[in-house]
């Protein structure tokens, strides 16, 4: 038997759900005022504390925005790609260390999501975001970077890359696959790899973008991934090896 708290959680999801369905249907259009806490107890027979859980949960999808005074109230925001871009290198993170994901696995899927953004990319790209390409290559390339902030630089050129698409829906698909998936390979790969190697590969990368060359884009991508493929599979060799080669314990 459910307990009051339970109930009350039950109940509150379900105002928020009953009301981000209004959203997305259209039915509650951006900027527009929701009912008050008062109207909504009344309008689903509940408590004004558990109108206020619901309200929460939408606040917290960026659903609704509250405002004080007179004129206040909760009302319907506009979500933006960007924004949701947190939530879903979040989510990602956690599905993939939860499930046990496999280096082959995740490397697969990134590149070749990010293989399709090749196309749209050579075709779209700004002059600001080979700028930031090149200038990331620049910054992997400086002698003392330490490994944290050449993997930080690493997921900034991939993400001008696929932002360079001119795409949001792809920006935002994307986010996982590049912000969460590429640091949890770099978190495997960083002691093999060959610095020099990536930055030649992202320079030829930026040199094709920006001669609007889709196939070589797509060639020298398929290359990344198949180096990124064998670190990952010589670390797993490594690993094995280095444990055959440990004693049993007594």
């Amino acid at each position: 038997m459910k307990n009051a708290s339970e109930t009350k959680t039950d109940l509150s999801a379900q105002i928020a759900k009953s009301i981000r369905d209004a959203i997305v249907s259209g039915d509650l259009d951006v900027g527009e005022r929701l009912p008050s806490e008062a109207d909504l107890s009344e309008q689903f027979d509940v408590s004004r504390s558990t109108v206020r859980e619901a309200l929460k949960r939408l606040a917290a999808q960026s659903l609704i925005r509250t405002q004080r005074g007179a004129t206040g109230g909760a009302f319907v925001n506009k979500l933006k790609f960007e924004d949701a871009y947190g939530q879903q290198i979040t989510t990602s993170a956690l599905l993939l260390s939860m499930n046990a994901v496999d280096f082959t696995t995740a490397c697969e899927a990134r590149f070749a999501l990010e293989r399709a953004c090749a196309p749209l990319s050579a075709d779209r790209r700004t002059a600001d975001q080979l700028a930031t390409m090149r200038a990331e290559i620049t910054r992997q390339s400086q002698p003392g970077l330490s490994d944290e902030s050449f993997c930080a630089s690493d997921v900034a050129f991939h993400r001008a890359l696929v932002d360079g698409a001119g795409n949001p829906v792809l920006s935002y698909q994307l986010a996982g696959a590049v912000e969460a998936i590429e640091p949890l390979m770099n978190m495997i790969t960083f002691t093999a790899r060959s610095r020099d190697h990536i930055v030649s590969l992202h320079t030829q990368i930026t040199d094709a973008l920006d001669a609007k060359d889709a196939n070589k884009v797509d060639e020298l991508l398929q290359q990344l991934a198949d180096y990124t493929a064998a670190l990952g599979q010589s670390v797993a060799d490594q690993k094995k090896d280095q444990t055959s080669k440990t004693p049993a314990q007594p």
